[in-house]
């Protein structure tokens, strides 16, 4: 089930379960998975967009080796908040995936999560190719990571 409130997300889920991050590009999807006890994202892995039922297979083969109990993906909002055609296309994934999981699906406001994971990687000294090869799954670590610390306060 999709829910657009975060707080009706959270509710949604099931106690001591993990959550799954996604941060959706056009050809790449950067995951990121959290503990049980949601204090720790932990970025995972970037998966190669080929098509939609290869693509959710993938996340799905995670889903149950992680035991995950909630999947969030990252909406790309515009920086004076409303969404553009990248908010409908993750929206439109969103409805695609809830049609092969029952899991509660929530969105998560993405913006300049790319940007800080790039400023990490560059603090970390890594090198220009390495960035590329993990900047998705660090992103979807953000993003993550903010949901999680927002839902210590719930």
């Amino acid at each position: 089930m999709i829910h657009d409130e975060f707080e009706a997300f959270a509710a949604a889920l099931s106690p001591m379960s993990a959550l799954m991050g996604l941060d959706l590009g056009e050809k790449t999807i950067g995951v990121a998975v959290s503990d049980r006890m949601r204090t720790v994202a932990s970025p995972l892995e970037t998966v190669r967009r080929k098509k939609f039922t290869l693509d959710s297979a993938r996340l799905l083969e995670l889903v149950e080796n992680r035991e995950i109990g909630g999947v969030l993906l990252g909406l790309p909002k515009n920086m004076d908040g409303t969404e553009g055609p990248r908010c409908q296309s993750t929206r439109a994934f969103a409805r695609n995936l809830s049609r092969l999981t029952a899991l509660p699906i929530g969105f998560w406001d993405e913006r300049l999560s790319t940007v800080a994971a790039e400023k990490a990687l560059l603090e970390a000294d890594t090198t220009r190719k390495r960035r590329g090869q993990v900047i998705d799954h660090v992103a979807a670590g953000y993003i993550l990571q903010g949901a999680l610390d927002r839902m210590r306060f719930l």
